[in-house]
């Protein structure tokens, strides 16, 4: 019932409520963080939450004067220490030559600034966050200041106000004037925070009336420790820790002088609000141990707590940094910690690919995992620092140097922290009030050099006009921005209803056990009981009983499975042959008897419970293919006998237990990733032989159905909007299910999609894979052999056409496939996608018509943990939901759904019993299922009642009776008239003897 529906994300806050929001926040309060999220129900906390950001949500996009400026020698701009720093010798580190230098020309938006506010305009967003070049203003870093750099800004501040698009300023990101660095020493100076001071007073008076957030600086931890102790980023100075902290020092009070400054002269006229951009990683401990948590924290206390808390809490660095730098650290007097504290209005984060992963040093993780969850750190940052406002001002991943449109990966992170963004305000009353996109277009990615792109539009950096070219990113961004989230649609909605009347429920086991040991004493030999001596049973030579008749219930191993079943309440069992068993030499010349009569009984017992057997005659495994090793040995599937040989087996399967089975499977998803086109042509072949053979001669008196089984995962385009990425799908969908399914279901050929593609490759490639033709002859027997389409589903895939990640590239079909990392994932990473399944069978309806079909089977592992089998839980529930979908509002003609699978013992991990220490154990999974079963689906208040007719199982061994009803009838009557004679008999007797006495 829709009561019992899987909890869903909507349900959430009250459960995240008991679990506790951060109160008033203090330092040391965020190491709450990791044992909260650890606790959070599981997966329902992991579900996509469909849902919308509050109102007046500020959706925006970002970049830096370096980055995508250029000009680098127009207007009068003085040299930054990026400049110089690029110039050198040696091109930076990641960046990939031959190509541009630097951030010299990037995007050239210093000549572009209409086409940028463009771009802007056609996002729809509300705010635009971009740098002020220091040395374009002031290119001495000092008085006086350039009027050609003022009047940039000013035309661009203007474009922004006509557009309605609110500005973030940010003072400096990184492009420190090359003149103070040479004058001064740069930051490692403590006269540098009074001339930024004087660069901001500029800022200030110039730009102040337009702009109503500002950010000091960017990412001071960068500067400070790879600016001037490592080295690794300009002004490029190996000073050590001891640098890096002192430049950090006056990184801190530069920012605090530019607050006062702001907070005393401009507030009241201007009514803007000052912060500074502070950057992070996230990190998670190796065990959840007191021990690790610590680490994880002082780690956050060493990269934000450095700048964070003086700032945020009171004035000083984190007791952890003091406790363990002594004297590499300076000190604040307590006046500078006054002046220090509380000078920020908001909490402007940033967190992405920039220093997460690529430039946050080894040391800061203390051995512990670096992760990239947003959510935890924006939890974190609310614990530790009071509940601050909190504005994200960068955040986003990156995509290959030669992703041009579609890039699908960056959409996919994008996606991810921008749903941990609504998840952190409503689930765990985060109070974020701004999202920026980092960057509006490609450009020059620092240390990376060009051999990545960020952006939402692509440029083509060889090109002379620099065009913006929208990529699918900005599609995604633009309508998120329009719904202000991800607002429920009514196709993510459960529904109420039922399957039919006869509806199949079922479950699979690949192969059922096997153990022919009788459970009685069959011995025939004849035995005398030595009481007197040896107390043992002594055999009589030469005298034997007569033999009894072998019986089902002599095998053990059946009555097990059988009442394991039964607990399920299923109503089909399916199940495959050992062709390699059954024949052994792959003909009829050794028969192994005992297995098929451990078969035959076997699906007697499922029909004398009421459980219909679905047997397949062959399953492909690893050893062999699962083929006799005869056939295995010259060629399997290659070799046109095993065709011959197949009908044969089949022929022989037929005869033997066709009396007790009406439902087979001719083959069970035959791998297509692992098969030839030699192999797949003679596999059709074989299929549709045995489907001809049992047509012709056993259907009429065995009254059976018969199909063959195909895996069928979904594919669906990585981009949505990529016409390429569709052509990439349909072309996998067509390989991957059209291969085997077209020939038998569709047209009697392959997909010509197959053909036109083979043909291609085939002519410029090395690959020269041959794609048989069938005869005429052979097109009519393979086109219609079947009953059901019978499918296999487990997940769903996403492919793009663009090259991002060699490791996941299939060179021969030209596809990438990625990963939505908002997706649940099983533990062996299978993504659990419940709508996969509906579009499926929506497109074999659309290819095959209205054929019966059955969802053969369906199923998640589960990590042998039972928090995982919560996961299994809801995957039956949303899988068969989206089933009901199916039948209910796409009226495709399905009629049986299976789970895979039976037990742990022959499926590891995806069983729905366990199987521990020779014991059987049903996981809640099979209940939640077993009561799916007895609903027939979800009925709901409004489900109209559905009557059934009484089912009854069918029996091999009533066929003698019900030929015979007549007879039956004849010695029924018979039966009651001489029990009522001799009732009347007795009574009479008794009255007579009465009168005599």
């Amino acid at each position: 019932p829709a009561g019992s529906m899987a909890l869903t994300a909507s349900l959430l806050p009250p459960l995240l409520l008991l679990l506790g929001r951060p109160g008033l926040g203090a330092p040391g309060q965020g190491a709450g963080t990791w044992s909260r999220f650890a606790r959070l129900p599981y997966p329902q906390d992991q579900l996509f939450l469909h849902d919308t950001f509050p109102d007046g949500f500020l959706w925006g996009a970002g970049s830096a004067a370096y980055q995508t400026e250029g000009g680098w020698r127009q207007g009068g701009k003085g040299a930054s220490v990026w400049d110089t720093f690029a110039h050198r010798p040696a091109t930076p580190p990641g960046a990939a030559p031959p190509g541009p230098v630097g951030g010299d020309v990037a995007s050239d938006s210093y000549n572009n600034l209409f086409r940028d506010v463009e771009g802007l305009r056609r996002l729809g967003v509300s705010h635009y966050r971009f740098s002020l070049s220091w040395a374009r203003l002031l290119p001495n870093g000092t008085a006086p200041a350039n009027p050609a750099g003022l009047a940039h800004y000013g035309r661009l501040l203007a474009r922004l106000r006509e557009l309605g698009v609110e500005p973030v300023v940010t003072l400096y990101h990184w492009d420190l004037p090359q003149a103070l660095q040479d004058a001064f020493g740069g930051w490692a100076s403590p006269v540098l925070p009074r001339l930024f001071r004087d660069y901001a007073e500029l800022c200030f008076r110039h730009f102040g009336g337009q702009v109503r957030y500002w950010l000091t600086m960017d990412n001071p931890y960068v500067v400070a420790w790879h600016g001037y102790g490592t080295g690794r980023l300009p002004p490029g100075v190996r000073g050590g820790p001891r640098l890096g902290y002192l430049a950090a020092h006056h990184l801190l009070q530069a920012h605090a002088k530019v607050w006062h400054l702001y907070n005393d002269h401009f507030r009241p006229a201007q009514r803007g609000k000052v912060s500074i951009a502070l950057s992070s990683h996230w990190i998670k401990p190796q065990h959840m141990t007191e021990k690790n948590i610590k680490e994880c924290q002082k780690s956050l206390d060493f990269v934000l707590g450095w700048f964070a808390k003086p700032i945020f809490i009171d004035g000083d660095y984190p007791e952890s940094m003091r406790s363990n730098l002594s004297s590499l650290l300076p000190e604040f007097s307590e006046a500078e910690k006054k002046y220090i504290k509380g000078t920020a209005d908001f909490f402007a984060l940033s967190f992405g690919a920039t220093l997460s992963f690529q430039l946050l040093d080894s040391h800061m993780k203390f051995q512990q995992l670096e992760s990239i969850s947003l959510r935890q750190l924006l939890y974190w940052i609310n614990s530790e620092y009071n509940n601050p406002q909190i504005f994200i001002v960068e955040n986003s991943w990156f995509v290959s140097g030669t992703t041009k449109k579609d890039d699908a990966k960056y959409i996919y992170y994008l996606k991810k922290f921008i749903m941990e963004t609504l998840k952190a305000i409503r689930y765990d009353g985060v109070n974020v009030f701004g999202y920026t996109v980092w960057s509006l277009l490609d450009g020059f990615e620092w240390h990376r050099g060009y051999s990545i792109r960020r952006g939402l539009f692509y440029i083509d950096f060889q090109s002379h006009d620099k065009k913006l070219i929208p990529k699918s990113s900005v599609l995604f961004y633009q309508k998120l921005i329009e719904k202000n989230g991800f607002p429920p649609l009514p196709e993510n909605q459960p529904i109420e209803g039922v399957f039919p009347c006869g509806f199949a429920w079922g479950i699979v086991d690949n192969y059922i056990q096997v153990d022919t040991t009788p459970a009685q004493f069959i011995d025939s030999s004849v035995y005398v009981w030595d009481v007197h001596q040896t107390k043992k049973l002594i055999k009589v030579d030469g005298v034997y009983a007569s033999k009894r008749k072998r019986h089902c219930v002599d095998f053990a191993a059946i009555r097990l499975q059988i009442s394991l079943l039964q607990e399920m309440h299923v109503t089909h069992f399916h199940f495959s042959l050992k062709w390699s068993l059954i024949l052994p030499l792959g003909n009829l010349s050794l028969i192994n008897h005992t297995l098929v009569h451990y078969y035959q009984c076997f699906a007697s017992e499922l029909l004398r419970v009421n459980i219909t057997p679905v047997v397949a005659l062959w399953q492909p495994m690893i050893e062999n293919q699962e083929l006799p090793v005869s056939l295995a040995k010259y060629g399997a599937w290659e070799n046109t006998e095993t065709v011959q040989a197949f009908v044969e087996y089949a022929r022989f399967c037929f005869t033997s237990l066709g009396d007790h089975v009406k439902f087979w499977i001719t083959m069970n998803e035959p791998s297509v990733k692992n098969l030839t086109y030699t192999a797949g042509h003679n596999l059709l072949k074989a299929h549709a032989k045995v489907w001809r053979l049992y047509d012709k001669e056993f259907r009429r008196s065995q009254k059976g159905k018969i199909s063959i089984a195909l895996q069928a995962d979904w594919v669906e385009p990585a981009c949505p909007f990529s016409r390429n990425d569709q052509e990439v799908a349909d072309r996998i969908l067509e390989f991957d299910i059209g291969w085997l399914a077209e020939p038998i279901f569709g047209s009697g050929d392959y997909p010509e999609v197959m053909r036109a593609w083979l043909h291609r490759i085939n002519g410029v490639d090395l690959y020269n894979f041959h794609l048989p033709y069938f005869s005429e002859d052979e097109k009519k027997l393979i086109q219609g052999s079947f009953d059901f389409f019978a499918l296999s589903h487990y997940t769903t895939t996403l492919v793009g056409s663009e090259k991002e990640d060699a490791v996941k590239y299939d060179h021969y079909l030209e596809v990438q496939m990625i990963n939505d990392i908002t997706w649940l994932h099983s533990p062996s990473r299978a993504a659990v996608v419940p709508w996969g399944l509906r579009k499926l069978l929506k497109w074999v309806k659309s290819k095959y018509g209205d054929v019966p079909v059955y969802v053969m089977a369906n199923g998640i592992d589960d990590g042998q943990n039972m928090v995982h089998d919560k996961l299994r839980v809801y995957y039956i529930q949303n899988y068969i939901n989206e089933a009901l979908k199916a039948y209910t509002l796409d009226d495709v003609n399905l009629q049986g759904y299976f789970v895979y699978s039976f037990n742990d013992k022959t499926a590891p991990k995806y069983g729905l019993y366990s199987y521990v220490a020779n014991q059987y154990e049903p996981k809640p999974s099979l209940n939640h299922y077993r009561e799916i079963i007895g609903n027939n689906g979800f009925p709901g208040p409004e489900t109209p009642e559905l009557l059934c007719p009484e089912e009854v199982a069918l029996c091999p061994e009533c066929h003698f009776f019900r030929k015979r009803k007549s007879l039956l009838a004849f010695i029924s009557f018979i039966f009651v008239a001489f029990i009522v004679t001799i009732v009347f008999i007795t009574y009479y007797s008794k009255r007579v003897e009465r009168r005599y006495k």
